[in-house]
């Protein structure tokens, strides 16, 4: 027998979201930051690295199943992502910057997760067990306008989290995750109803994983898939909505797991690299603590509707809406806890955290609500405001503090006033104070307004730093001031030698300076000589100094640990 269902929602709560309005905030998230910038430190510039060098191999289709960076190999077994940004490249006509080409189809992949997320809620929220208690005298909600409002929800919970903001605008394998996570998600949530829609978005979902560098996460989530499907089937909770949704989900399922496991087992992309808490220099109360920070800023405001999710639809754990979210969400957690790549591994949990949000908006009092609205006001109108005064400040010395600490944070940066991003700052600010108005105003209720202060905030937030604050950001978390100075003292020779260099500086060197490096073991010509400070000592083994002239530091202007040691040769090569 079904638990009785902790959803209260009559019709007049459902009432849609206007599109135009759910487009403009998509895009106003979407798009801030394509423009003005280019790869940013690290993975942004490394991922982009490897794309460049795909899209310029004369070496063959073999080249493109082992990308490499001046022989070195990405730390992550992704192929996919560096293939999608290649053919970006190649794509794109001469005036297009290849950088720019790169995070427009990204930009793309996050619009596309975004998509999956909002149809796998619409579709989980039509689920019997998922839809609100009859009214003796009717009057609840209709089950598909119950679903859309759910899926308007789960979509703006998402655009909220504070950890989809830097992730999701950048061109790294872990976008590209999201976007095959997210459609496995999509696609195990609408089978009962689009069967092959659904059954193409699987694959996709499971290949692309595999081919991102996530084979194994994607494996753990069609594994706990099909375990799911498994459980409803004996249970027979969807035989009467969907006669053959039992045995053909799980061979769906299952098949697309099998395949993603036998491709990635074929191509060698299982890495194993298992970093328990406590394995690092840092004791296990140090990791534990650090873990839990991320998650709670990271997934902010997703976990507490999550957790309230989790309380109040407890007899229904098991049920497919609350099931298969838990364990979209649950794997990326493991992943997160037990590898080094923490943030990257958490962002593929956000689909889940949101739709889990989501299904805590029908169970909430109005009190609840109350709160979560002035909360995110106070909190997103302060982070504007802040923004506001630091650009003020850098724009005229006033107020003196701020202006005090940009420059000591970024010496160098010389402050321009654009008068295209200061009308969309503007614009932006106006919208948010329209947008506070109406919400605090007298309106009928409505489900998903709840979550449109955070996303409305967190989009809010994001333009801002994209337009007033671009060029600092571009500044600081840019390789072109270093690539810069380094052009500047040895202009365009026909190779520089280099020595234990990291990839985030190959691929600067290589893409900002055009400089084209060598490995110091195998070039002997080169009148250069880039070396990375920790690799002082090997210098001394391999070459003779008395050779070369050390002609200075080049640093980062905001990051000290990035130097690189130039030296400049005074002897003939081979004497």
């Amino acid at each position: 027998m079904n638990q009785p269902t902790p959803a209260i929602v009559a019709q007049s709560a459902v009432r849609r979201l206007p599109r135009i309005a759910l487009l403009l905030l998509c895009a106003a998230y979407l798009m801030p930051g394509l423009l003005g910038r280019g790869p940013w430190k690290s993975a942004d510039i490394v991922a982009f690295g490897y794309m460049s060098e795909l899209a310029h191999t004369t070496e063959g289709l073999a080249r493109w199943f082992d990308p490499m960076l001046l022989g070195m190999r990405p730390e992550s077994p992704a192929l996919l992502p560096y293939w999608i940004g290649a053919w970006a490249i190649k794509a794109a006509p001469a005036w297009l910057n290849p950088d720019l080409a790169v995070r427009i189809v990204f930009a793309l992949l996050l619009w596309g997760a975004f998509t999956a997320t909002w149809y796998a809620v619409y579709y989980l929220a039509r689920t019997p067990r998922a839809q609100p208690v009859a009214f003796a005298f009717g009057g609840e909600a209709r089950p598909t306008d119950y679903a859309r409002a759910m899926a308007d929800g789960a979509l703006l919970a998402m655009i909220a989290c504070l950890g989809l903001a830097q992730l999701g605008h950048e061109t790294t394998p872990a976008l590209a995750q999201l976007f095959f996570a997210s459609h496995l998600f999509y696609g195990v949530a609408a089978l009962p109803y689009r069967r092959v829609g659904a059954f193409i978005a699987l694959a996709i979902g499971a290949v692309g994983m595999t081919l991102s560098g996530g084979p194994t996460v994607g494996l753990a989530l069609g594994i706990g898939c099909v375990l799911v499907l498994i459980a409803e089937r004996r249970r027979g909770v969807d035989t009467t909505e969907e006669p053959s949704y039992s045995t053909g989900a799980v061979i769906a399922v299952l098949g697309a797991t099998v395949l993603a496991g036998v491709l990635a087992a074929s191509l060698g992309l299982f890495d194993w690299k298992i970093e328990l808490p406590g394995s690092r220099a840092a004791s296990i109360a140090v990791d534990v603590r650090n873990q839990a920070k991320l998650l709670l800023w990271f997934t902010w405001p997703a976990w507490p509707l999550a957790v309230w999710t989790l309380w109040r639809w407890r007899r229904q754990l098991m049920a497919r809406h609350v099931a298969l979210p838990l364990w979209f969400a649950l794997v990326p957690l493991a992943a997160t806890w037990t590898t080094n790549y923490s943030e990257r591994s958490l962002l593929l949990a956000l689909p889940a955290f949101a739709t889990l949000a989501a299904f805590a908006l029908p169970t909430f009092r109005r009190s609840v609500s109350a709160l979560i609205d002035w909360f995110t006001l106070l909190f997103f109108s302060g982070s504007a405001i802040i923004i506001w005064v630091i650009w003020i400040a850098m724009q005229t010395g006033v107020p003196a503090k701020p202006a005090a600490n940009v420059a000591r944070l970024a010496p160098g940066f010389v402050p321009h006033f654009s008068v295209v991003a200061f009308a969309f700052a503007l614009a932006a600010t106006l919208a948010w104070a329209w947008l506070v108005r109406w919400r605090t105003g007298r309106h009928r209720a409505a489900l998903w307004k709840t979550l449109v202060l955070p996303a409305g905030g967190a989009a809010l937030c994001w333009m801002l730093l994209m337009t007033l604050w671009l060029p600092l950001l571009d500044y600081a978390r840019s390789y072109i001031p270093q690539v810069r100075a380094v052009s500047e003292r040895v202009g365009q020779p026909a190779c520089i030698s280099e020595l234990a260099l990291d990839r985030p500086h190959i691929a600067a060197l290589r893409f900002h300076g055009q400089l084209k490096l060598q490995p110091l073991t195998t070039a002997q010509n080169c009148p250069w000589l880039l070396v990375a400070p920790e690799a002082i000592v090997r210098l001394h083994e391999i070459v003779n100094l008395d050779g070369w002239r050390f002609t200075g530091t080049l640093r980062r202007p905001t990051s000290a640990g990035d130097d690189l040691l130039l030296y400049q040769r005074i002897t003939p090569a081979g004497d």
